[in-house]
């Protein structure tokens, strides 16, 4: 008869879909991911790691990484503090700690992290001179990591680390730093000179008073200097006449 069916058909389209809902309500979960799991729309529990069930239609599941990643900060344009154009590029390494939050809280997570490390990166370089982004990059990195990982802990998410990677300055700031720096090195010599001559005044004059308050002391001056006047190959001597005997003449 046309349209007649065998009675194991009947069975098929159960049987089909009764294996349509097991495929679809296990999830394997590596080591490093979570599910966070909703049920009816509302915030269930997170599961994972390994072999979770998932009632189909009624729950679903977002899964979260919570490996470190790297995000690369795009080049921003920074006008330091005394006026200088830069333009300043960094790397920051953030990870998941809180799925529910990461998920509940904030829309997509590495977008928000991304966007708010770029406000953070030019605000807080504006607050300081070229001189200091360029000598204290260690102070600046703690001081952006721990900004961005105060803002980012709502939404579930670990600031670890933030590093500058790059600063550039255009040509011509470049030859006025350059020329700075060779007038600072010139000043320091000119600075070192002089201290060096005070202090060689300052020996002679210590020198001098002890050679007035005890005349032995110039007498083996004396004496010293004829020593080293005979060892050396000349024709002629030069004998200083003491001090004292001019004074006995006088008198």
């Amino acid at each position: 008869m046309v349209g007649y069916l065998p009675a194991w058909s009947a069975l098929l389209i159960p049987v089909i879909v009764v294996l349509f809902v097991l495929l679809n309500s296990f999830r394997i979960l590596r080591e490093y991911e979570r599910g966070v799991v909703f049920m009816l729309g509302r915030l269930w529990k997170v599961k994972g790691p390994g072999l979770i069930l998932i009632i189909p239609f009624i729950q679903q599941m977002v899964r979260v990484d919570l490996r470190t990643r790297v995000l690369d900060v795009e080049p921003q344009d920074v006008i330091s503090r005394d006026n200088v154009s830069v333009r300043v590029s960094a790397v920051v390494y953030y990870r998941v700690i809180d799925p529910e939050k990461a998920i509940v809280q904030v829309e997509l997570f590495n977008e928000a992290t991304s966007q708010l490390a770029q406000t953070t990166l030019r605000s807080v370089l504006g607050h300081h001179d070229l001189d200091e982004m360029l000598s204290e990059r260690t102070k600046l990195n703690a001081d952006i990591q721990k900004i961005l990982d105060e803002q980012t802990y709502a939404w579930g998410v670990k600031v670890a680390n933030v590093e500058i990677k790059h600063i550039d300055i255009n040509e011509s700031m470049i030859r006025a730093i350059a020329k700075q720096a060779e007038a600072e090195r010139i000043r320091r010599a000119k600075v070192i000179d002089a201290e060096g001559e005070f202090q060689a005044a300052q020996r002679l004059a210590d020198a001098g008073a002890i050679f007035a308050e005890r005349p032995e002391a110039m007498q083996l001056r004396y004496l010293s200097a004829l020593q080293n006047i005979a060892g050396e190959r000349t024709s002629t001597i030069v004998l200083p006449l003491p001090m004292n005997l001019l004074d006995k003449l006088k008198g």
